[in-house]
């Protein structure tokens, strides 16, 4: 018998400190900033102005722990 770990009691939880436990997808990235489009993400990345991705075959993915530093330092930035 298995029992099933609560949000609470999961370490995934404490160790990625609420991000999801999956790479995120352009898509994903355009939703989160509610952007007008995805071709933003791809533009932000041209630029190397955006949060750091990775490729995954012929697929563009990026760490959430990654995005979250990021905005940090845009935050950190603008705030200067």
């Amino acid at each position: 018998m298995t029992t099933a770990r609560t949000p609470a009691s999961d370490p995934r939880t404490t160790l990625r400190a609420g991000l999801p436990d999956r790479y995120l997808t352009p898509e994903d990235l355009a939703v989160m900033f509610r952007l007008p489009s995805v071709e933003t993400v791809y533009a932000w990345r041209k630029k190397r102005i955006g949060p750091p991705g990775i490729r995954v075959g012929k697929h563009l993915r990026y760490d959430p722990q990654a995005v979250r530093t990021w905005v940090e330092r845009l935050a950190a930035d603008d705030a200067a």
